[in-house]
This record gives C-alpha cells, structure tokens and sequence, in this order.
C-alpha cells in the first residue's frame, strides 16, 4: 500500500489546479458529449444496471465496457465517433456508476450483465453478433465470456486488459477497510481525483468529465449536511470472485483483438509476451502510440481510430 500511495504522489492530480472549474476542452470532444445517448436502466439478477445507448437499432452492434471504479460515462465520448455506423452501447458494472451494488460479484453475474446489455440495446438487430470491448477489468468478464460463450459474440476486443503471468498474477486492489470519503463540495472532491493505477493525465478536460458523474451526493461524516463520495462500491473486489484469467487464454473460441496502450505500465514485455504465446495465433494485434493504460484518456481519438479498424475487419 505504501508503494500505491508513492506512485500516486508521483503524478499530480489532475484537476486541482482548476479548483473546480471545467478544463478548456477540443472541439471534437464538445460535439461528441453534446451527442447524448439514451440513458435507462435495466434489472439482471435483481440489480439495476445503468445502460445508455446511441446510434440506429439495425446497425452492427458494439457494446463497450469500463474498467474497474469507472462507469459507463468513461466510454460517452468514444460511442459517438462510432454511431454513425453501429448500434453502439455502454453499462456501467453493478458496483460501479448508477447501478446498484450487490452482495458478492462473479464472472457469471457480469456475463449475464454482457448480454442482457445487447438484448436490451439490441445490439442484434441486423442479424450479427455484437462485438464486444473490454477495457482493463472489463476485459476479464469479456474474456471470460469469450470463453464460455462465445457462440454470443462476434468478436471481443481486449484493450490494455492485461493477463498477467501465473508469477505474477494480480488479484485485484487491497481490501477497504472503511467506505468511500466523503467531501464537502465538488470542487474538493475534484482536486483529489486521480487515475488508477496511477499515471500521468495529458487530457484533463476528460478527467473532469469522467470524475464530474463519478460522484453521488452523500452525507458528511460530522453529520454537517451533503457532500459528495464516489459511486463505486468500495467492497467489490472485497467480494469479487474470477477464476484464474491466465488458463483462459488458450480457450478462447471467438475472433480476438488485442489493442494496448504503447507506455502501458500494466503491459510489460513479459506479459505481452505471455499473453500472445497463449492466445490463438490469428489473432489482431497493435498498440496505440503514446498511450499509458487509459487509453480511452491519453488517445481518445486514436482510441477510436483503433476500435474502427477492428470492426471494419470483422463486419
């Protein structure tokens, strides 16, 4: 834990400076959060989970899915520069965004959530499988899915969704001892937003769109009104179960793309290597320049630019 908070301290936070004031953002970054989606919840094994959709019922369907702490806004900017062609779709995980948190979290629970996704988006309705994006965490239910169910796919695209060697296997973050904190006012709350794992952030003005519909109203700890926490259940990985990620490679049974960030921390030579020596050979593989982990951050368009190749290739 003490190594986690010196990495941290390492990179600033990325929105203190602004004191919570919005960031100057692009032009193109403007007109795609401006494309708003349907927003709408649906209910998988008693939990309602956050869906928001864009695009024409009828076009090849693409849900994308976020990493771990996220929500489905991380992906609000990146859907709309593929709507013009696909049925595009995005949750955010129970336990995380506006969906509700349960009791225990597994790989079947967050399979289910996949595809009651794409039912409910239709991402179907052309005829097609839908392809399917996972970043970071969610690329071990995406993989998993592949596995298990991979007559549901068309294809599943793992971005900087890194499966380390048995050695080094990762089981996730260290247990929370208490909830999340709670902070008196959205420009505080801001100042202490920082990615994890940690790296530097290039893109504020994504931060702080991201952070912004991170929080949730909640009361203050001194009983002196509301304030705002974070709207991840902070016992999830406490309660999470996967079985492990690495015997899954070999076993996947639909198309594959492999797309990670060209600095990626999590994605050392190692692991790149073990990953590719145990998925199937035929599979699509790239790096996107100058990315870290967060790629959808650090080369949103270039992002973009990415997850298009992929589905001009297998659509």
């Amino acid at each position: 834990m003490a190594d986690g908070q010196s990495r941290f301290r390492e990179y600033p936070a990325p929105l203190e400076p602004f004191r919570g004031d919005k960031p100057p953002a692009p032009a193109w970054f403007e007109a795609a959060i401006a494309d708003a989606p349907e927003r709408r919840f649906i209910t998988v094994r008693g939990a309602r989970i956050e869906l928001l959709t864009w695009g024409q019922i009828g076009k090849p369907g693409v849900l994308l899915l976020h990493g771990n702490g996220a929500h489905a806004d991380w992906w609000s900017f990146i859907a709309p520069l593929l709507a013009s062609d696909h049925r595009v779709a995005t949750i955010s995980w129970s336990g995380m965004g506006n969906s509700d948190w349960r009791e225990s979290y597994d790989p079947d629970i967050f399979a289910e959530e996949i595809f009651s996704a794409i039912d409910a988006a239709q991402l179907e309705a052309d005829g097609q499988k839908a392809v399917v994006v996972g970043h970071s965490f969610g690329g071990f239910p995406t993989l998993y899915a592949a596995v298990h169910y991979p007559e549901r796919m068309k294809g599943v695209v793992m971005l900087d969704s890194t499966v380390h060697p048995p050695e080094r296997q990762w089981d996730g973050p260290p247990p929370r001892q208490r909830p999340n904190r709670v902070y008196p006012d959205m420009a505080s709350a801001l100042a202490r937003f920082r990615l994890a794992p940690p790296q530097s952030c290039e893109t504020p003005y994504i931060a702080d769109h991201i952070a912004r519909l991170a929080l949730k109203p909640a009361p203050m700890e001194d009983g002196s009104g509301l304030g705002l926490t974070w709207k991840f259940d902070p016992q999830l990985w406490t309660n999470f179960t996967m079985p492990p990620l690495g015997a899954l490679l070999s076993q996947v049974k639909c198309p594959l793309a492999l797309i990670w960030g060209e600095r990626s921390q999590l994605m050392s030579t190692d692991t790149l290597d073990f990953m590719l020596r145990e998925l199937p050979e035929n599979i699509l593989k790239f790096s996107i320049p100058d990315a870290d982990h967060h790629v959808m951050i650090d080369q949103p368009l270039a992002t973009a630019t990415a997850i298009r190749s992929v589905l001009a290739a297998w659509i």
